[in-house]
């Protein structure tokens, strides 16, 4: 354990360096959102300013959403529709998503949010609503110091290159799948 705590302790000495992190929560697996909403309580916690945007989710009475939208530290956007099974309107899902963008984009220029989650920006991305390449531009122009989490499944990999740490959650086996519905406080 000691020779273990030396390597530890060696890479912390090593890490110097500090600037906004932009990081990459993707795969089938459940809790990329519940973890990036983990990061948001961390974040207010030590006083940071946070923006929230939410892609696809188009409802506006999640828990997390409950909770946070009382703390005056954070700005929330319900930008999505509901997934797009439910509105079967492509042009509007791709239309919603690029003024989505917009106003994404007008958070990554103010350098008073420390942190901002880019909740489902994954399926806008994937499903060609907005341009990758003009998404990886916005975020590398964004203030040195400001934070960025993406979640979402199957990120593209332009993105995941870009990003400073990518997690890939994985399902091994969900409830769901035997019947169980969202549960409040777990699910929803």
């Amino acid at each position: 354990m000691q020779r273990k705590q030396a390597v530890i302790n060696a890479a912390i000495d090593r890490a110097q360096q500090d600037k906004g992190l932009l990081l990459v929560l993707t795969g089938n697996g459940k809790g990329k959102s519940s973890s990036t909403f983990g990061m948001v309580a961390r974040a207010l916690g030590y006083g940071m300013r946070v923006g929230v945007a939410q892609f696809i989710k188009g409802r506006e009475d999640t828990g997390e959403e409950c909770f946070f939208r009382r703390h005056s530290g954070l700005t929330w956007h319900v930008l999505g529709a509901g997934f797009t099974w439910e509105t079967m309107d492509l042009a509007r899902d791709t239309e919603r998503a690029q003024r989505g963008w917009e106003v994404v984009r007008e958070m990554l220029r103010d350098d008073s949010l420390d942190l901002i989650v880019i909740d489902e920006l994954t399926y806008p991305l994937r499903n060609g609503w907005l341009v990758t390449e003009a998404v990886v531009a916005d975020l590398h122009a964004r203030p040195p110091l400001q934070h960025v989490v993406v979640t979402g499944r199957g990120a593209p990999q332009a993105l995941c290159d870009v990003a400073d740490t990518v997690t890939e959650l994985r399902d091994v086996k969900h409830a769901f799948r035997a019947g169980v519905r969202a549960q409040k406080g777990i699910d929803l």
